[in-house]
C-alpha cells in the first residue's frame, strides 16, 4: 500500500515538474507555432482543398466540387508526362554532375595551402547570384546565330555554324542543365569541405605509408567516412532539384513548343496563364508525394549503405 503512494506521489510530482517545464516554454514556442501554422498548415490544407474543386479566384464565384477530377486529369495529360520527364532527366543531370564536380573541387581546395579562401569565394560566387540574373546571362552566352557569345567563339575559333540553342529541344535542356551544375557546385563544395575536416589526418597518413594511392585513398577513406554528409547533400539536390523553375522560365519559357517545361512551370502557366487553380493544385500535391516517397527510398538505401559499411 505504501509503495503504491509513493508511486502516485512520484508520479503527481513528475506531471507537476512537466507541466511546470511546458508553462515556461510555451510562450516561447507560440510565435513559431503561429508562423508555422499561418504559413505551412493553412497552405497545405488549403492547397489540398483547391485540388479537390474548380477553384475561381474571383469573389464570389463558385467553386465546385470536382473530387478526384483534376487527378485523372493529370495522370491523363501528355504535358504532364513531358513536364515530369523534364524533371526527372534535370535531376538525373544535375544531381550527380555537382556531386561528382563539388567533391572533385573540395578534395582538391582540402589539399591546397594557399589561395583556399580565394578559390572558395570564387566557386562560391554563382550560389549567391539571383537565379534571374544567371539566367539571362547563360541565355545571352547560347543565344541563337551571332549574337550569342558561344556561337561567336565556336564560328570564330573553330569554324562551326552556328548553333540554334534554344530552338532544339535537347540543346535547350542542355543549357537548362549547365546552369544548375554550374551554379551548385560551390554549396556543394563547402558541405563537401565541412565533413573533410573531420576525416582524421591520421588515417590517411597509414595508407599512404601502406602504399595507397590518391584514388586508393579517395574510394577507401574518403567516400566511406563521408556517408552522412553524402545522404545530407544528395536528399537536398534532389528536393531542389524538383523545385527547377526560374531557369526554364527565363531561358526557353517552356519552350520549342512547351519540349522543355518542367513540372513547376507548367503548373504556374495552368495557375496564373489559364486561371486553372484546382487542376495546378492537384499537380503540386502529386509532385510532393513523389518527393516524399523519393526521399524516403533514397533515405532506406543510404541506411543499406551505411550498415554494410
Amino acid at each position: 500500500m505504501q509503495k503504491s503512494t509513493n508511486r502516485k506521489r512520484v508520479s503527481s510530482s513528475r506531471i507537476q515538474k512537466g507541466a511546470q517545464q511546458w508553462k515556461e516554454v510555451i510562450p516561447y514556442l507560440l510565435p513559431g507555432l503561429f508562423l508555422f501554422a499561418l504559413f505551412v498548415l493553412f497552405p497545405f490544407f488549403f492547397n489540398l482543398y483547391i485540388s479537390f474543386s474548380e477553384y475561381n479566384i474571383m469573389p464570389g464565384a463558385e467553386k465546385p466540387f470536382v473530387g478526384f477530377a483534376n487527378y485523372v486529369k493529370a495522370f491523363t495529360d501528355r504535358k504532364v508526362g513531358l513536364s515530369f520527364r523534364n524533371t526527372v532527366l534535370y535531376s538525373l543531370v544535375t544531381v550527380p554532375g555537382q556531386m561528382v564536380l563539388g567533391i572533385l573541387v573540395a578534395v582538391f581546395l582540402n589539399s591546397i595551402g594557399r589561395g583556399k579562401i580565394l578559390f572558395r569565394t570564387l566557386y562560391y560566387i554563382p550560389v549567391i547570384t539571383s537565379w534571374i540574373v544567371v539566367s539571362l546571362i547563360f541565355r545571352y552566352l547560347f543565344e541563337s546565330g551571332k549574337a550569342g557569345l558561344i556561337n561567336y567563339f565556336a564560328l570564330r575559333l573553330l569554324g562551326i555554324k552556328p548553333i540554334s540553342w534554344l530552338q532544339n529541344t535537347w540543346t535547350a535542356n542542355f543549357v537548362i542543365w549547365s546552369l544548375g551544375i554550374w551554379k551548385g557546385i560551390g554549396w556543394v563544395m563547402v558541405v563537401f569541405l565541412a565533413g573533410l575536416q573531420s576525416v582524421p589526418k591520421i588515417l590517411y597518413e597509414a595508407a599512404e605509408i601502406d602504399g595507397a594511392g590518391f584514388w586508393d585513398r579517395f574510394f577507401k577513406i574518403t567516400l566511406p567516412l563521408l556517408q552522412p554528409v553524402l545522404f545530407f547533400l544528395f536528399v537536398n539536390l534532389l528536393i531542389g532539384s524538383f523545385n527547377v523553375f526560374i531557369q526554364v522560365l527565363v531561358i526557353t519559357d517552356g519552350g520549342p513548343l512547351g519540349t522543355t517545361e518542367v513540372l513547376l512551370s507548367y503548373m504556374y502557366k495552368n495557375a496564373f496563364s489559364f486561371f486553372e487553380f484546382g487542376y495546378a493544385s492537384a499537380q503540386s500535391v502529386l509532385m510532393g508525394i513523389a518527393i516524399v516517397a523519393i526521399t524516403f527510398t533514397t533515405r532506406r538505401f543510404f541506411r543499406a549503405e551505411v550498415y554494410e559499411l
